[in-house]
């Protein structure tokens, strides 16, 4: 008997489920050479403000979390990308055209990135706070804090696992929740991460993805009051300076296009901190 093909249809990641969009729209992904891989959901403004709540919703926990608490929830997404490691290669090889080489290589990356990353989370606050000198007894004490819910265009030129673990990861040390627009011409990796994630230590709704158009979902996260940072990594190909006004009457941090994929470094982790300097009076005996 010969069987069917039964192709998946992938959904957005909300809140630690996977909804359907709520306008039930969803797009053919396809290879480079146009041959159907599967159905993905196309979201919609309705989805993205969800999404933005489950954030907000999640934000309080995942910032209260200790660093150490939050570097081991990391490795753990590590350690589940190492186990699946052939799906996520079979995936890379079909929507990015890749060699197996080539895809391996992405994945070895992308793992490490979490690695390095999670291994920042009880540390970059001795790198990015201090003890200020002042005159008189007192401690003056600078200590940096997460931003908030962060919305993120991930990088849609290529590398679209790489390049989406390239910005959720730093995002997340520091204690902020969220909001990704995964690349759109190659989403399967960015739905099969979230899987990862829902079967992680990571709570519902820290981490969102959103597949669909980011030319469509960007200005709703960009102008919503919600959201507290804008990350424009992926929006070289958008009207990306329509988008950090929209921010600016919100008064979001944001950060520019990157050309390709941003590299490690504690500078994305402390983009997303604001720091925070208290006095307190020495004791006199």
């Amino acid at each position: 008997m010969t069987r069917l093909t039964v192709p998946k249809t992938y959904k957005l990641y909300i809140g630690g489920k996977f909804p359907r969009s709520e306008s039930g729209r969803t797009y053919e992904v396809a290879t480079k050479k146009g041959a159907f891989l599967a159905n993905a959901a196309l979201a919609s403004r309705k989805d993205a403000r969800d999404a933005v709540v489950a954030a907000r919703a999640a934000f309080s926990g995942w910032s209260g979390a200790t660093g150490y608490n939050r570097g081991q929830v990391l490795y753990r997404i590590a350690e589940l990308l190492e186990g699946r490691r052939e799906q996520f290669i079979d995936e890379l090889m079909a929507t990015e055209s890749l060699s197996k080489a080539a895809a391996t290589a992405q994945l070895d990356t992308a793992i490490d990135a979490w690695v390095w990353y999670a291994g920042w989370a009880d540390k970059y606050v001795q790198v990015a706070g201090n003890g200020n000198p002042v005159s008189g007894p007192y401690f003056n004490l600078s200590t940096p804090e997460p931003t908030g819910v962060i919305a993120i265009v991930a990088p849609q030129e290529s590398s679209s696992l790489l390049g989406l673990v390239s910005v959720i990861a730093p995002a997340l040390v520091s204690g902020n929740t969220v909001v990704v627009v995964a690349h759109q011409g190659a989403p399967l990796s960015a739905i099969s991460l979230s899987e990862v994630l829902a079967t992680s230590d990571v709570p519902g709704g820290v981490v969102n993805i959103l597949t669909g158009s980011p030319a469509e979902i960007a200005p709703w996260l960009a102008s919503h009051a919600d959201v507290n940072g804008l990350d424009l990594a992926g929006a070289e190909q958008l009207e990306w300076v329509d988008l950090q006004i929209a921010a600016a009457d919100t008064l979001k941090r944001v950060s520019g296009p990157v050309v390709g994929v941003p590299a490690p470094s504690i500078e994305r982790v402390v983009q997303w901190t604001e720091t925070k300097t208290v006095w307190h009076t020495k004791s006199l005996i």
